[in-house]
C-alpha cells in the first residue's frame, strides 16, 4: 500500500520536545553545579567568616564615602568632592604596595584584623571631631589615615580566599559570593548613610562605619587554614624587594598586565562616578543630598541583581570574555546618562553599572588570582590596589576639570567612553586568554583525580597544571626501571601501564592514575618498574615542583604518606 505524503510519523514535535528536555536538563545540571559551589562557601566555617568580614568592611567603606562626600560638597562643591577623594587615596596608593607585602610574610587574616581595628578607631575619632566642631581639615586628615590603613585590605583578602578553596569552581564561587556581598554593601552602605544623614549628622554615619569595621575584624579572628609555604618570602629581607618582585611578575606576564590595565580603566571611571553621583543628583536631576545616597544605592541594586546572574559564571570557561563585557558596561551607562538626563533613566543606568560590577568581581578577581604566583600574591594585589587608588583619585580630580570645560553632560560622554573603547580594543586577546585557561582547566581536572593532590589550594593546583610536560611512551617500553633514579612524578592521561616489582606484576594503571611519588617523597631509588601496556600519554611533574607542593600543605602531605605506605605495604623491594 502506498503511503501518502505527510502521512508518516511526525518526528518534528518529539524531536523538538527532546531538544527542550535536553536544554532543561542541562540548565538544571548547571544550576545544581552552581548551587553546590555556592553552598561550599556556606559549609566552610572559615570561608563563610572571611566572606562576611569582607561584606562588613565594604559596607563601612561605602557609608564613609557617602558621608565624607556630603561633608566635602557642603564645604566646597564638586571640586572639593574630587579633591578630598584624591587626598584620601594618594597616600594609600603610595603606601599600599608596601603594606600589602606584610600579607606574604604573616598570616593573612591577621592583616585583616589589624586593618579593621585601626579603621574602626579612625572612624570613631572622625565622629568625635565632627561633634566637637573641630576644623574640617582634621576630619579629612583622619580619613586619610583610615584609607592608608585600609588600602591593603582587598589585597590581603584576595590572597586569603585561594588558601580557603580547593577547586577553580570553588574559587570562582567565592568571588561570586564576595561580589554579592560587595553588591549588598554598595546598596546597604549608601542607604544607611542616606537614612542617617536624614535623621542625624555625618558623625552618625562615621559611628556606623566604625561599628561595621570592628565587626569585620572580629569575624576573621583565628581562622583555620594551611598557609602557603614561606620559603620564597624568607629569602627576601625587605618590603622594597617584595614590591620589586611583584612588579617583575606583572612585567613578565602580559596577560596579567592587560587584565590589570583594564581594571584600572574601570577604577578610573569609578573615581569619575564618585563625583558624578553628587553632581548628577544635586545639580543635574535636582534630587537633593539624600539623592546622592539613592543614586549610589541604585548601583547597589543592580549589583545585587547582577550577582545572582554572575553566579552562573561558576562553571563558565569564558571568564575573560565576561570580564571584557563588564568593563564595557561600566562606562557605557555614563555615556547614556549624558544622552538621557532623566531620573528614571539615570537610576536604571546606574543599576547597569552595578550589574557590570558584579560580573567584574566574579570574573576578574578569579582570573587575576589564577594568573599571579601564589607566593607573591599579596604583593601583586598590593600593587594592583595601589593602581586602583591612584586611578580612582585621578578620576575624582579630573572629573570636575572636565565638567568645567564641557559641562556635566559633555563630561559624561567624554569620560564614560574610556572603558568601552579599551574593552573593544582588547577583545581578541581576552578571547585567546580564555582558550589558554580552558586548556589549563582540562589538565587541572586530571590532576584533581590524584588523591594526594586533591586537597591542595586551587592556586597550587594551577601552578602544577602550568608546570606539566607531556610524555609519550610506546606500548612495551618502560617509563622507568626498578632501581633507577627518580626525579619525575607521572599522571596517566590515556592508555594503560603495568607496575612490576622484581619482575612480577603488581597492578595495572589507567587514565587518571598516578605513579612515581615514592622515589621523590622518600628520596630513594625507584621501588618498581612501570611499563606501558598500550601507548601511554602521560603528564609529568619534576621533583622541584611536585615535592614542595605536596609537602608544603598538611592534608596533601598526610594523603601522600597514606598512599606511599599503602604501596610499600603491597610491595617492598628486596
Amino acid at each position: 500500500m502506498a503511503v501518502k505524503a505527510g502521512a508518516g510519523p511526525n518526528t518534528t514535535e518529539p524531536a523538538a520536545r527532546r531538544r527542550r528536555g535536553t536544554l532543561v536538563e542541562a540548565a538544571r545540571s548547571r544550576l545544581a553545579i552552581v548551587g553546590g559551589a555556592l553552598a561550599s562557601n556556606l559549609r566552610s566555617r572559615d570561608l563563610r567568616r572571611a566572606q562576611l568580614a569582607f561584606g562588613a568592611a565594604w559596607t563601612s567603606e561605602w557609608a564613609l564615602t557617602i558621608g565624607l562626600s556630603i561633608v566635602a560638597f557642603r564645604n566646597g562643591g564638586p571640586a572639593a568632592v574630587g579633591l578630598v577623594a584624591l587626598i584620601r587615596l594618594l597616600p594609600g596608593a603610595i603606601a599600599g604596595p608596601f603594606l600589602a607585602t606584610i600579607a606574604d610574610r604573616v598570616r593573612r587574616e591577621r592583616v585583616i584584623v589589624a586593618i579593621g581595628l585601626v579603621r574602626a578607631a579612625c572612624f570613631g575619632l572622625m565622629a568625635a571631631l565632627w561633634m566637637v566642631a573641630a576644623p574640617i581639615a582634621t576630619v579629612y586628615a583622619v580619613a586619610v589615615l583610615s584609607t592608608i590603613a585600609g588600602t591593603p585590605f582587598r589585597a590581603a583578602h584576595s590572597a586569603l580566599l585561594p588558601s580557603l578553596c580547593t577547586t577553580p569552581e570553588q574559587l570562582t564561587s567565592a568571588n561570586v559570593v564576595r561580589g554579592m556581598l560587595d553588591s549588598l554593601s554598595m546598596l546597604i552602605g549608601p542607604l544607611m548613610a542616606a537614612v542617617l544623614l536624614a535623621l542625624g549628622t555625618p558623625a552618625t554615619v562615621f559611628v556606623a562605619a566604625a561599628l561595621a569595621s570592628l565587626l569585620s575584624a572580629l569575624l576573621v579572628v583565628r581562622l583555620d587554614y594551611d598557609e602557603p609555604p614561606r620559603a620564597v618570602a624568607v629569602t627576601r629581607s625587605t618590603m622594597v624587594a617584595d614590591v620589586v618582585q611583584g612588579m617583575r611578575e606583572l612585567a613578565a606576564r602580559r596577560d596579567l598586565a592587560l587584565l590589570i590595565a583594564l581594571a584600572c580603566s574601570q577604577t578610573f571611571t569609578r573615581g569619575c562616578l564618585n563625583v558624578f553621583a553628587v553632581v548628577i543628583a544635586i545639580d543635574l536631576l535636582d534630587m537633593g543630598e539624600a539623592g546622592v545616597g539613592v543614586l549610589t544605592a541604585a548601583v547597589g541594586v543592580g549589583a545585587v541583581l547582577g550577582s545572582l546572574g554572575a553566579s552562573l559564571l561558576v562553571t563558565s570557561r569564558r571568564l575573560c570574555t565576561w570580564y571584557g563585557l563588564s568593563i564595557l558596561f561600566w562606562g557605557l551607562p555614563l555615556v547614556l546618562v549624558g544622552v538621557f538626563p532623566e531620573q528614571g533613566a539615570a537610576l536604571a543606568l546606574f543599576a547597569v553599572v552595578g550589574l557590570a560590577n558584579a560580573v567584574l568581581d566574579a570574573s576578574g578577581w578569579t582570573v587575576i588570582a589564577r594568573l599571579a604566583p601564589e607566593d607573591v600574591l599579596s604583593s601583586v594585589f598590593g600593587l594592583f590596589e595601589s593602581l586602583v587608588a591612584l586611578t580612582i583619585g585621578l578620576g575624582s580630580i579630573l572629573t570636575p576639570v572636565v565638567i568645567d570645560a564641557v559641562g556635566v553632560r559633555g563630561s559624561l560622554l567624554v569620560l564614560g567612553a574610556l572603558c568601552p573603547l579599551l574593552a573593544l580594543l582588547s577583545w581578541r586577546r581576552l578571547r585567546r586568554l580564555d582558550g589558554s585557561m580552558q586548556r589549563c582547566d582540562e589538565e587541572l581536572e586530571l590532576l584533581q583525580e590524584v588523591a594526594m593532590l586533591r586537597p591542595l589550594p586551587v592556586l597550587v593546583m594551577d601552578r602544577l597544571a602550568h608546570s606539566l610536560t607531556e610524555v609519550h611512551v610506546p606500548a612495551g617500553h618502560a617509563v622507568f626501571e626498578q632501581g633507577s633514579t627518580g626525579d619525575t612524578f607521572y599522571v596517566i592521561a590515556a592508555g594503560e601501564a603495568e607496575v612490576l616489582g622484581d619482575g612480577a606484576s603488581i597492578r595495572t594503571l589507567g587514565s587518571g592514575d598516578s605513579f612515581g611519588e615514592i622515589a621523590l617523597l622518600r628520596d630513594v631509588a625507584r621501588t618498581t618498574e612501570v611499563r606501558a601496556r598500550t601507548d601511554l600519554e602521560l603528564y609529568a611533574l619534576d621533583r622541584d615542583v611536585f615535592v614542595p607542593a605536596v609537602s608544603g600543605y598538611r592534608p596533601a602531605s598526610a594523603e601522600a604518606d597514606t598512599v606511599v605506605a599503602s604501596r610499600l605495604h603491597t610491595f617492598r623491594p628486596h
